[in-house]
């Protein structure tokens, strides 16, 4: 019995040659973390919109004050980072690193202090 034209025999599972994702995204988890903080930031004033960008190497959430300013905080995922010092980055205003790290609560940490001193003043 001669096999099939794809080489393998009846009866055989032949995996689905795997691809590698075109953009890096935010699970639901992750995202549900983020939106949970900015939803918060909005209820105290502090910011008033946001944009999300996915790229090949990382996803970026950024949330502004004002829309035509540059954002107040960034993260970032960058999961060829996992290893390292970790895949999440948070970004200040001007662009220095806040924090680093592999867990995103830890690294959002400083953003969710900020909302606590927002609150009590």
């Amino acid at each position: 019995m001669n096999p099939p034209s794809g080489g393998a025999l009846p009866g055989t599972v032949v995996s689905f040659p795997g691809r590698t994702p075109g953009q890096v995204g935010f699970a639901r988890d992750e995202l549900q973390k983020i939106l949970d903080l900015y939803g918060r930031m909005v209820a105290a004033g502090e910011w008033r919109d946001y944009a999300m960008d996915f790229t090949k190497d990382c996803a970026t959430f950024a949330a502004f004050r004002r829309t035509a300013e540059r954002p107040q905080a960034r993260v970032e995922k960058r999961p060829a980072l996992r290893g390292r010092q970790g895949m999440w980055t948070l970004f200040g205003e001007h662009g220095q690193v806040l924090k680093r790290g592999h867990e995103l609560s830890g690294v959002l940490a400083p953003m969710e202090r900020r909302l606590v001193k927002a609150v009590t003043d």
